[in-house]
């Protein structure tokens, strides 16, 4: 039974894929979603304070059960141009054909919508010092479909196409015999569960602690952390992987409006990833990756009126420690050896308008710093998911007692292109360590956007 309860939840989160700060979510659920992320201070729903500060579950009571469920659209573009006598050639490692003209071109995401799921339990007492939590959350996530690109300089025996438009060419796109990546597919999902406890010390303070437990999962065409062959890339099945972490957080409340909280996340260390590759010759071979979750430092302050609720949050995403994520550049055999990200802040404010009975208002903003640096775009192109800023609108409508019902909007956008030069472990030299191709770019933005409902019930 268990087993195929747990089954069930996998499945149900495996469709999941946002990603929002890096490659984690500003929020979980409507409410939550609806205040820009916000809730370290301000817990205004159960999914909220279990996500981001275990603490701040002091303050509800009796026993609530919740459950979010979305669609999310995101519309990646992938460009790329090489400069003129930069043609590759079937089979050529050298430095291009010459005369051959520049080339650029731009391919659009064809993933379509996807799910977001979140569900949260809680069990308290007015009269007890102590509250009790579980939840199950999908908190990361990123996937892209780019086509391969069908207008191309040469057939596969490097006849020339008369036809071929140059201009209108993504050469990233290129099949893999004609130096590019063909179809580009990425799709990860993490998985949460956690047990959540916190202990009210006085009226005023509570503290708070969450294991966690982790699944995860990432597929990629090509895979890029294999080791290259002369078929080129190979593309994988669904790798899956379990880890571990916790969280702590500290609660305030004056009773008097005011708000603080604080609480961090560790690292989530996960087993290694292990993929079973296929080359484009039909050979196949196995290799590994490992990819943890940063830790979070989560930094907040709330205030409340009879009519207002306001919600701001900081975060500091620690990328650099993170493996997976620290180490970058091309290994000696060709392969990659992790995204190469760096820190990031998060910003996240919200305002909760109560003045209209039983019809809360909300609005929120998420700002994000790009944990992408220019000179490693390329190695990026599979998790382009990088918001800037993104906008909420939100809603709630008390049923009654026991039943709420909850509503946003989100609308994001990467603001402006993520942009680097073409890399090649061909090009690698002692002076150009990454093998970066001279006048050549690879760039990607994006914007997103989802509408997500919420049902909370109250024993």
């Amino acid at each position: 039974m268990k087993a195929n309860l747990f089954k069930l939840i996998t499945l149900l989160f495996s469709t999941f894929i946002f990603a929002q700060s890096g490659h984690i979510m500003q929020g979980v659920g409507a409410v939550n979603m609806s205040m820009g992320g916000a809730a370290t201070a301000q817990p205004l729903d159960i999914s909220g304070a279990m996500q981001w500060n275990p603490a701040a579950i002091s303050t509800f009571d009796g026993k609530i059960i919740k459950l979010d469920a979305g669609l999310f659209f995101s519309s990646p573009e992938l460009s790329s141009s090489l400069p003129p006598n930069m043609l590759w050639q079937p089979g050529d490692f050298g430095p291009g054909a010459p005369g051959s003209p520049a080339v650029s071109g731009t391919t659009k995401d064809d993933r379509g919508t996807s799910l977001m799921p979140a569900l949260a339990f809680l069990w308290g007492k007015e009269d007890s010092k102590h509250t009790f939590g579980a939840s199950a959350f999908g908190i990361s996530g990123f996937g892209v479909t780019f086509p391969e690109e069908t207008n191309l300089p040469t057939d596969a025996s490097g006849n020339p196409n008369p036809d071929w438009d140059p201009n209108n060419s993504n050469s990233i796109n290129w099949p893999q015999s004609l130096r590019g990546f063909g179809l580009i597919e990425s799709d990860y999902m993490l998985l949460q569960v956690g047990l959540s406890y916190a202990y009210e010390i006085t009226d005023q303070i509570s503290i708070g602690i969450q294991p966690n437990f982790d699944y995860a999962a990432l597929e990629l065409a090509p895979n890029p952390t294999a080791n290259p062959t002369m078929a080129g890339y190979p593309t994988t099945d669904k790798a899956s992987a379990f880890g571990y972490g916790a969280q702590v957080g500290v609660f305030y409340d004056s009773g008097s409006g005011l708000k603080l909280g604080a609480s961090y996340k560790t690292m989530q260390k996960f087993s290694e990833l292990e993929f079973e590759n296929t080359y484009l010759d039909g050979s196949t071979a196995k290799s590994k990756f490992q990819m943890d979750y940063p830790a979070i430092l989560s930094l907040g302050i709330g205030y409340s009126t009879k009519d207002i609720d306001l919600a701001f949050d900081f975060r500091r995403v620690d990328y650099e420690n993170t493996d997976g994520f620290s180490e970058t550049g091309w290994t000696q055999t060709g392969s990659v050896a992790g995204f190469g990200w760096k820190n990031i802040s998060i910003l996240s404010a919200g305002l909760q308008y109560k003045g209209i009975n039983k019809l809360p208002l909300r609005l929120g903003y998420t700002y994000s710093s790009n944990p992408i640096s220019n000179d490693l775009a390329f190695f990026n192109i599979p998790a382009t998911a990088i918001i800037k800023n993104a906008y909420q609108f939100g809603l709630s409508y008390v049923v009654n007692d026991s039943w709420k019902v909850d509503a946003v909007y989100h609308y994001g956008t990467s603001d402006g292109s993520t942009e680097g030069k073409v890399l090649s472990p061909q090009m690698v030299s002692p002076s150009n360590p990454l093998g970066a191709i001279p006048g050549s770019s690879v760039s990607y933005d994006m914007t997103t956007s989802m509408i997500q409902f919420g049902l909370s019930y109250t024993f």
